[in-house]
């Protein structure tokens, strides 16, 4: 009975969010415990990042998996990419967990998957590990430029907020100019890092808040941010909070926090709770640029990869996504409703209009 209770949840989730497949991979030999979400494929192969995580539970992991698969859909249909949205986690520390063995292995499972599902790195990933998942498998991105792969995708990741973050400064001031504005940027990984050099280049007072206090020491004296506690960001009066690690930062208790007058990160699956807290933000009167809009720089790069185009033609790629933030805060203004349904509705009109598209073939 359990199971049948269990298999009932898991089914529901499915149905709930509109996925097409979920893969529960497993390898006593290496260890390996992972999830493999495809979410939707109406307009490609579904693209998604590796994450290797230590969650504290199965049904956490499942969650993730959940929605950050949805979001990849959502993220290639509104940049009009040809991808659908799909994503994979290991659950394990990857300081710790992580071999050889268990990335190829799971280098199989992505096999297995006959090309319905592309892999790239994420948090807890690297390209070394995509190395070795390409030795099992051809469906893999973010490859080393030394073995014709496009390379690290984070400035290009950070190249894409930093575009979104100017078309919410344009929105909210008239002008996009950055100068003289204050940014919180939580989390300053490899992204969160890009981002402050593109900050502080463009004259932005920039804060800076990471749970390892020896990066945030070294990133605040190397590009002359100030560093914060992570303790303290919510109380911190700045024009813009850029969350740049893990998800659902933006939640009611830290709404009622906030001192900022506009959102715009990395970080995936910001919100908490999609409608409720896109709502209050915008009762609050807080500018939220959606994080699957602005965030697409990373899976741009990968799309290029795989399409063979130049650097040159990835950078304009990216700062496109300048301009489908400013269409999505325009649908919001003019429809009366928040950030994140006016990008939701964007994204689901593209994908229902190559439906009936392919349904005429």
């Amino acid at each position: 009975m359990p199971l049948q209770k269990t298999t009932e949840s898991i089914f529901s989730q499915l149905e709930a969010l509109g996925h097409k497949k979920i893969v529960f991979c497993s390898d006593p030999d290496t260890g390996l415990q992972a999830i493999i979400a495809i979410h939707d494929t109406t307009l490609g192969p579904a693209l998604g990042g590796t994450r290797m995580w230590a969650y504290k539970s199965e049904t956490d992991a499942l969650n993730d998996v959940l929605r950050l698969s949805k979001a990849m859909t959502y993220k290639a249909a509104i940049t009009g990419l040809n991808l659908g949205g799909g994503k994979a986690i290991i659950i394990g520390d990857p300081r710790r967990d992580k071999s050889e063995a268990l990335m190829r292995k799971f280098g199989r499972f992505i096999k297995n998957q006959n090309g319905e599902f592309i892999t790239a790195e994420d948090m807890g990933t690297t390209m070394k590990d995509m190395e070795y998942i390409r030795m099992e498998t051809q469906y893999v991105t973010g490859l080393p430029e030394t073995i014709g792969g496009s390379g690290d995708p984070t400035p290009v990741a950070a190249q894409g907020v930093f575009m979104g973050i100017k078309a919410a400064v344009k929105e909210l001031y008239g002008n996009d100019n950055l100068a003289g504005k204050s940014v919180i940027v939580q989390g300053i990984g490899h992204v969160g890092e890009n981002l402050v050099k593109l900050l502080r280049d463009e004259k932005a007072k920039v804060y800076v808040s990471d749970i390892n206090e020896e990066r945030l020491s070294q990133v605040a004296k190397k590009y002359g941010a100030e560093a914060i506690s992570n303790n303290s960001i919510f109380d911190r009066d700045a024009d813009i909070y850029s969350p740049c690690a893990m998800g659902a930062t933006i939640n009611a208790q830290s709404i009622k926090k906030l001192k900022c007058a506009i959102i715009a990160g990395s970080a995936n699956n910001q919100l908490e709770d999609e409608y409720e807290h896109g709502q209050m933000l915008a009762d609050k009167g807080i500018l939220f640029a959606p994080d699957y809009v602005i965030n697409a720089g990373g899976l741009i790069n990968c799309y290029s990869e795989l399409m063979g185009f130049s650097k040159k033609r990835t950078l304009q790629l990216t700062e496109n996504i300048y301009d489908a933030t400013r269409n999505v805060l325009k649908l919001s203004k003019a429809e009366n409703i928040s950030t994140i349904e006016a990008a939701n509705k964007i994204a689901e009109k593209r994908i229902a209009d190559i439906k009936k598209v392919k349904s005429t073939y």
